[in-house]
């Protein structure tokens, strides 16, 4: 489980964040990061009973500064990425550990243009599925809606008047379920992580099965 220190030490250096501190608590970042770290084999271990997982990925704490304004140089949160094996399962997983913003989330962050294309194509085409899978009491249930960035126009090639236009018009296909700091810390946390990457399945399969065939449908 998520250990109360591994909370704490990402609250201290949020109110702490400059190397002194860092190095002087070295050892209670070090302690939070194995936390992470066995957190994350348990949740591949759970995901494996109905998912393929390639590799889940703790990423570093240590932040690029280089082309950022923002000169603070540790993040105060720890995420962690699953990645799903093979090009044809499509969607990843990911896990938010952050003091009061900790979430499961996962999707399609920033789909490349063609794959961006053929998704805006299909719901073009019939949005009647992904629309199913979205309305569904489970996803509802789990992440309320479907989320991410939208143009503000229409994409070129497409109808603005098309009855699948608030779709059409996203530039990324987001899920996620926020918990507080006491469910994050509890020993039920673990099963809800599993549970939420699961719940966002239907949607990955659709899009899997989307991104791996031609506009008729066709494999690729």
């Amino acid at each position: 489980m998520i250990e109360s220190s591994t909370i704490k030490f990402l609250k201290d250096i949020d109110k702490n964040n400059n190397k002194d501190w860092f190095t002087a608590n070295k050892a209670k970042y070090e302690e939070a990061l194995e936390n992470i770290k066995g957190f994350k084999d348990e949740v591949v271990k759970g995901l494996n009973k109905k998912d393929v997982i390639e590799e889940g990925k703790v990423f570093r704490i240590y932040r690029d500064v280089r082309f950022s304004k923002d000169k603070l140089p540790y993040k105060n949160n720890l995420g962690v990425h699953f990645k799903r094996e093979g090009k044809d399962r499509r969607g990843g997983y990911y896990l938010h550990i952050e003091p009061g913003k900790s979430f499961a989330g996962g999707g399609f962050w920033e789909p490349d243009p063609a794959d961006l294309k053929r998704i805006r194509e299909e719901i073009a085409f019939d949005d009647k599925p992904i629309r199913k899978i979205i309305s569904n009491k489970t996803f509802i249930k789990y992440f309320g809606q479907l989320n991410g960035e939208e143009l503000k126009t229409t994409p070129s090639g497409f109808d603005r008047d098309h009855p699948a236009i608030d779709l059409i018009r996203k530039k990324q296909y987001l899920l996620g379920r926020n918990f507080t700091d006491k469910e994050v810390t509890s020993p039920g946390f673990l099963k809800e992580v599993v549970s939420s990457f699961e719940a966002m399945r239907p949607f990955f399969d659709y899009m899997s099965e989307v991104l791996s065939t031609d506009v008729n449908g066709q494999l690729k």
